[in-house]
């Protein structure tokens, strides 16, 4: 991927912040950050015609949608659940699209969501494929591991021992899909414009700081270096 562009800049001169991406670990509450940070942005947003709109796992289903793909295909497009031997076999055996297929068909649907602008977008290599859209604001969540296995335990109903294991299974799985599918390292700080631990600010707090931030044209305009640095 190549590195970021500058956002445009309207007659402010503040960049015109229209897409949000978040890159997570596993139990840093990205789901409920973005959730606020979109009331906040909306709350605040001039834009009444289109409202800002948050994607997860409804993702999977957007994707399904836009390529007109059968419903039996999402279990196929796990972040973080399949293993690499299991991704293989998969392939091997053509029990479905090849992987690269189905992850250039999400890249293609997210570039479409940010083109539209007012978006969140959770995981799944959003910050990369976004790189060099104008108006990105990417954003790294993370907590320190014992507080993530408390939020995880909690949210989920299951003892700290399954916790701490589905935490360093998702982790792991979002470690390889960036770094296998986009040739990156996912606890790269250089990918983010901020990287926020939310057992600093809290949830609340978290998103309240981005989108006041976002608002005032404080985050730099790139993260990235320029091109041939």
């Amino acid at each position: 991927m190549q590195p970021a562009a500058a956002p445009s800049l309207p007659h402010n001169g503040r960049p015109a912040w229209r897409v949000v991406t978040i890159s997570r670990q596993s139990g840093a509450g990205a789901h409920v950050v973005a959730e606020k940070l979109a009331g906040f942005l909306q709350a605040t947003s001039k834009c009444t015609t289109r409202p800002w709109a948050m994607f997860d796992q409804n993702l999977v289903d957007a994707v399904l949608e836009d390529h007109r793909l059968p419903g039996r295909l999402a279990k196929f497009m796990p972040e973080d659940r399949v293993s690499e031997i299991e991704d293989a076999l998969d392939d091997l055996f053509g029990l479905h699209p090849p992987t690269e297929t189905l992850i250039r068909k999400t890249a293609e649907t997210i570039l479409h969501l940010a083109e539209l602008g007012n978006v969140i977008l959770i995981g799944r290599g959003a910050n990369i494929i976004t790189g060099k859209m104008p108006g990105v604001c990417h954003l790294r969540l993370i907590a320190p591991l014992n507080r993530r296995v408390e939020y995880i335990s909690q949210l989920r109903g299951i003892g700290k021992k399954g916790a701490m294991e589905f935490i360093r299974r998702e982790d792991r799985g979002r470690r390889r899909y960036l770094k296998k599918y986009f040739g990156h390292d996912i606890d790269d700080p250089l990918l983010y414009h901020v990287v926020i631990n939310t057992d600093r600010l809290g949830h609340e707090g978290a998103a309240t700081m981005i989108g006041r931030m976002m608002l005032a044209g404080d985050l730099p305009h790139s993260v990235f270096p320029p091109a041939g640095k």
